[in-house]
C-alpha cells in the first residue's frame, strides 16, 4: 500500500487559503492520503466547509524555536544522526550567508523537528508556497533522503530572491503553479523548465447558483469587494475612486480583515464617504455569498506592492462571476487570464483611481452592458476554471513519484 504524502503549509486552516484546502480534500477523494504539516498555529476561529471534509492528521511545528526547546533539541539530535544531515546543513549554511536572518535559523530548526516527527509511512513531501514552507521542506527532505515537490502561488514567487528560487526549482522533483504569468517566470529560472507545469487551481462552484437580482429601482447602487486590507489589494485606490463618485447614489460593502482597515476608514471619512461604507471584517463564506447575491458590482483594485507581492488568480473574482455579478478589476498578474477586458468584465491599469471610478460609473449607467459582462463572466469561469482538471493532474503527479511506486 502506498504511503502518505506530507503536505506542508504555512498555516492551517486559513479562510484566505481555501484553494489549498480544496486541493487537499480533492486529493483525498482521489486516493492520495496526506499528513498536514503547518508551520504556524491556527489564527482564525472560523473554518470553511471544505476544511471539515478533510480527514488528514495535522502536525503543528514550533512556530518559534523558543516555543518548544525540547522538541527542537530532539529534532536536531535526530537530524544529526541521519545520512542526509551534512548535505542539508551545507544547504542551510550557504543560504544563511545570503540571508543572515533569524527566520533562516527558524526554517532549519523547524526542518529538523519535521524530519524527526514524520510518521514512518511518509515517503514524499509536497509543499504549498516556494518561500518559507519550501525552505523547511527542502531541508527536511534532504535530511530524510526523500523527494519533494511544490505548488507555487503568488507572494511566495514574487517576493523571493531569484537565487533561492533557482536552487529550489533545481532541488524539487516537480512543481506546479496556478497562472501562466507565474509559469513563464519560474521556467525562466528553472534549471529544467519542464519540471514546472501550469495547473489552474480553479474553484468548486457547484454549490453557487446565480440569484434572481431585484430591480434597482430607487435604491442605491450596491458595490462590494472582498480581500484583506493589505497593500497589494489596492483598497486605497478604491476609496479614492469612490470619492470621485460621491455625487452618485451608491453603497460599498467590504469583507476582510487586515492591518490597513483603520487607515482606510479614516481615508473614507476624510473623503466624506465613510457613512456609505460598511466594513464587515473577516466573515464566513455564507455571509460573503449573501453580499454577492445582493450586490450590483464587484470591484477588486489589485496592484503590485512595493515588496513585489501581488495577487495570483483571486478566488473572490471567480466567486463574484459565478454569482453572475459584473466585475471591475486591474491588469495585474494573472487577472487578465480570468477577466477578459470588455468581454467578461472591465479591467483598468493598477494605481489609477480615475480609470477605476470611470469603469464603475460606466456600469452604473449601462445596466445592459453590466448584465452582458456578468453573463459572459459566469459562463467563462464555470467552463474554464473548474478545479477538477487541476486536482486530477496534481494527483497523477503525486501518484507517479518513485517513492509511491516503490511503496
Amino acid at each position: 500500500m502506498a504511503g502518505r504524502i506530507a503536505t506542508i503549509v504555512k498555516g492551517y486552516p486559513r479562510l484566505s487559503e481555501t484553494f489549498i484546502a480544496q486541493e487537499i480534500a480533492g486529493l483525498e477523494d482521489r486516493g492520495v492520503a496526506q499528513f498536514i504539516v503547518s508551520l504556524r498555529q491556527p489564527a482564525e476561529k472560523r473554518v470553511h466547509p471544505v476544511h471539515r471534509r478533510i480527514a488528514a492528521e495535522i502536525l503543528y511545528l514550533p512556530e518559534y524555536l523558543k516555543d518548544d526547546p525540547a522538541r527542537v533539541r530532539a529534532g536536531r539530535a535526530f537530524a544529526e544522526r541521519q545520512p542526509g544531515y551534512q548535505v542539508a546543513r551545507a544547504m542551510f549554511e550557504a543560504d544563511l550567508k545570503r540571508d543572515p536572518t533569524a527566520n533562516r535559523h527558524r526554517r532549519f530548526g523547524q526542518a529538523c523537528v519535521l524530519a524527526h516527527e514524520l510518521p514512518d509511512d511518509i515517503n514524499w513531501l509536497h509543499t504549498h508556497y516556494l518561500h518559507t514552507p519550501a525552505s523547511v521542506t527542502r531541508y527536511a527532505a534532504t535530511i530524510r533522503g526523500i523527494g519533494w515537490s511544490f505548488s507555487a502561488h503568488a507572494k511566495d514567487i514574487w517576493t523571493s530572491q531569484t537565487w533561492e528560487l533557482t536552487e529550489k526549482l533545481g532541488s524539487a522533483a516537480f512543481g506546479v503553479t496556478c497562472t501562466q504569468v507565474n509559469l513563464d517566470y519560474l521556467q525562466s529560472l528553472a534549471p529544467e523548465p519542464g519540471r514546472v507545469e501550469l495547473v489552474y487551481h480553479g474553484l468548486d462552484l457547484s454549490g453557487i447558483e446565480p440569484p434572481e437580482r431585484e430591480a434597482r429601482g430607487e435604491r442605491p447602487f450596491r458595490i462590494v469587494s472582498v480581500g484583506r486590507t493589505v497593500e497589494k489589494k489596492g483598497f486605497g485606490d478604491l476609496i479614492r475612486a469612490l470619492a470621485r463618485l460621491k455625487d452618485r447614489d451608491w453603497t460599498f460593502d467590504h469583507v476582510g480583515g487586515g492591518a490597513m482597515t483603520a487607515r482606510l476608514q479614516q481615508q473614507a471619512d476624510k473623503a466624506g464617504i465613510g457613512d456609505r461604507i460598511t466594513w464587515h471584517g473577516s466573515r464566513e463564506r455564507e455571509h460573503v455569498f449573501g453580499l454577492l447575491a445582493r450586490s450590483d458590482l464587484f470591484v477588486l483594485p489589485s496592484r503590485i506592492a512595493r515588496s513585489g507581492d501581488r495577487d495570483g488568480l483571486p478566488n473572490v473574482l471567480m466567486e463574484a462571476q459565478a454569482h453572475r455579478l459584473p466585475v471591475v478589476s486591474t491588469k495585474v498578474s494573472a487577472i487578465p487570464e480570468l477577466v477578459e477586458d470588455e468581454r467578461t468584465g472591465l479591467l483598468v491599469e493598477p494605481r489609477d483611481p480615475r480609470a477605476l471610478g470611470a469603469a464603475m460609473a460606466r456600469l452604473m449607467d449601462d445596466p445592459d452592458l453590466a448584465a452582458q459582462l456578468a453573463t459572459a463572466g459566469e459562463r467563462r469561469v464555470r467552463g474554464r476554471f473548474s478545479p477538477k482538471p487541476g486536482i486530477d493532474r496534481v494527483a497523477a503527479l503525486l501518484k507517479a513519484t518513485p517513492a509511491r511506486n516503490a511503496a
